[in-house]
């Protein structure tokens, strides 16, 4: 049997959600899973259709974690345990067992100042690990450069479920929305400073001026909203930008796939960073490229001028002629293609394999 401990999981929604959801499902399908997870209001329902054991810890952040780890300790004790499977160094810091521990690492919560004392402890945890998961070349390096013993790093990047079909009606209602709008851009993530959306809408008060149907479809929530929002009203660009949020898979995939860039270029905001950014692959399922940053681990999942582009999203220039590149005589249907035949190499049925390895 393998514990699974995860602070992110559904039904909350998120990308690490995801991922872990989708780790777990797969490795049900070879070993005995047992889940320790954080609680959810809505989780009886979820937790009941699901073929492994889910034990749900709540109460206030930090002494959820001292609780979670007294009741992984004292399961410890009476099974027969593999090995535990984290989602982050946190999950495992209070975990006391000589049982082989694998943790992933995403970027973000390793990018601490060395020395410092959230930098002691995340090394310390992750250096006392059979094996240490990055979901990224660049993660990889991060963490080598920070403290962690490069031996034990393995990159496994995150996995996919096949593309949804796509819903009739939904499609229907996106073509109704767009209608004569094109060139047509899509970001789908959070809000926030990382993401540099503000620069993409500078970058496009200046594609507008060329081509003058051209829209800009925002999906998400975050800190950033009003920002963003007031932005778009300060360029004038209101006709060009359109917002949504809190609407279903079926209408995000739609609009995905009615998209000819997905443009996420993101940067280094504090110690905040996008360590692989699984929306381009996402994105990429449905014959949509993406230009992404070269900040983070965005060319792992992006094959720069082939299933898109790689930008300095620290520079609008940049971002401006890489959009105008791949618009300019459509270039981006043949990257597009390219990408859908690319991203098929992250579909959980091939990576799930790379875990077996280490596993077994």
């Amino acid at each position: 049997m393998y514990l699974i401990v995860t602070r992110a999981f559904p039904p909350e929604l998120g990308g690490m959600q995801s991922l872990m959801w989708g780790l777990t499902k797969e490795i049900s399908k070879n070993f005995m899973i047992k889940v320790f997870a954080d609680y959810q209001e809505d989780h009886k329902e979820f937790d009941k259709n699901e073929n492994f054991s889910i034990e749900r810890v709540g109460g206030i952040k930090f002494l959820r974690k001292i609780r979670k780890a007294q009741l992984i300790n004292e399961f410890l004790k009476d099974n027969k345990i593999q090995g535990i499977i984290a989602d982050h160094w946190k999950s495992l810091e209070l975990i006391k067992t000589d049982k082989k521990k694998y943790c992933l690492i995403h970027g973000k919560e390793i990018n601490h100042p060395k020395g410092s004392s959230l930098n002691k402890r995340a090394v310390k945890v992750l250096n006392n690990t059979e094996k240490v998961i990055a979901n990224s070349e660049y993660t990889k390096n991060l963490a080598t450069d920070n403290g962690v013993n490069q031996e034990k790093v393995v990159v496994i990047n995150p996995g996919v479920d096949s593309a949804k079909e796509l819903n009739k009606r939904s499609l229907e209602k996106v073509e109704n929305l767009l209608k004569i709008k094109t060139p047509r851009l899509i970001t789908v993530s959070r809000l926030d400073k990382r993401k540099n959306h503000e620069k993409i809408i500078m970058a496009l008060k200046n594609l507008k001026q060329i081509y003058p149907n051209i829209v800009y479809i925002c999906i998400g929530y975050g800190d950033e909203e009003d920002n963003i929002k007031k932005l778009v009203k300060e360029l004038g660009l209101e006709p060009q930008v359109m917002f949504f949020k809190d609407i279903s898979d079926d209408l995000k995939n739609a609009l995905v796939a009615k998209s000819d860039i997905f443009v996420m270029p993101s940067i280094i905001h504090k110690t905040s960073v996008e360590g692989f950014g699984i929306a381009y692959v996402e994105a990429a399922q449905y014959s949509v490229p993406s230009l992404g940053g070269k900040d983070g681990g965005a060319s792992d999942a992006i094959d720069h001028d082939k299933t898109g582009l790689i930008c300095d999203g620290n520079s609008l220039n940049e971002i401006y002629s890489c959009l105008s590149s791949m618009i300019e005589n459509k270039k981006y249907l043949e990257l597009g293609k390219n990408a859908k035949q690319y991203v098929a190499k992250f579909n959980w049925i091939k990576i799930i394999e790379e875990y077996k390895k280490i596993l077994n």
